[in-house]
């Protein structure tokens, strides 16, 4: 049975384990010396997961939709997911990552820890939720690839992961977790509805995850083809 508690002390450890291994980074000084601009040169040539990009553009410029966009990542450098997006055409999208400490645009060797662990990663995602609170018809959806954005899956109305990390959904299965593809999923859900269910029939921390295969699965979710 999916208890949230449970899997939150367990991810705990994790966090632990990641802050030490950053810890040994910085301490080696390999991140020293590196120029801004070279960075973002770098954050162009990024490849971001096929169709990533071309859902946002249209999630971004889709008024009637009024979604609030934040991106929660472990990446080192804020910069390099900025320059990334918006290399693509997406540039209103809310950063939530680590930022390198420069000196006249020279990486200091320092980091600014913002997210480095899932306990960070579903702290921001609960400040992102209190500060649309006020919002009515507020729907939450979070999409992600890995064991960090485990806690922040499970908390969101609608959990989506895409890719097949086997370590997700082996951490996940262990603490109760179960995961659905995405359409059937969502057939299921619109019959709930139509027998007279709740109006409100995505509910966070039920433990139920929906896998899409792609960006496409989820562009058509969202979006419709």
């Amino acid at each position: 049975e999916f208890n949230y508690e449970t899997l939150h002390k367990a991810l705990e450890q994790l966090s632990d384990f990641e802050k030490r291994a950053n810890s040994r980074v910085i301490e080696s000084g390999v991140l020293k010396g590196l120029n801004l601009e070279d960075i973002k040169r770098a954050g162009q040539r990024l490849i971001l997961q096929d169709g990533c990009i071309s859902f946002f553009q249209k999630i971004t410029k889709n008024k009637s939709l009024n979604a609030n966009i934040h991106v929660l990542s472990y990446c080192w450098c804020g910069d390099l997911i900025r320059t990334a997006f918006s290399s693509g055409g997406v540039d209103v999208l809310n950063i939530h990552a680590n930022e390198f400490n420069y000196e006249e645009s020279i990486s200091t060797g320092e980091i600014v820890w913002k997210v480095q662990s899932p306990i960070d990663k579903i702290q921001a995602f609960n400040d992102i939720l209190q500060d649309c609170s006020n919002e009515r018809k507020k729907l939450s959806v979070y999409i992600g690839d890995s064991v960090g954005d485990l806690l922040c899956l499970v908390k969101a109305d609608i959990g989506i992961v895409i890719g097949s990390s086997s370590s997700l959904r082996k951490v996940g299965s262990q603490y109760g977790v179960s995961f659905v593809p995405l359409f059937p999923g969502l057939v299921k859900k619109q019959k709930e509805f139509g027998e007279g269910a709740s109006p409100c029939i995505w509910k966070g921390q039920s433990g139920i995850l929906y896998t899409a295969s792609s960006w496409d699965d989820i562009h058509a979710f969202i979006l419709g083809w």
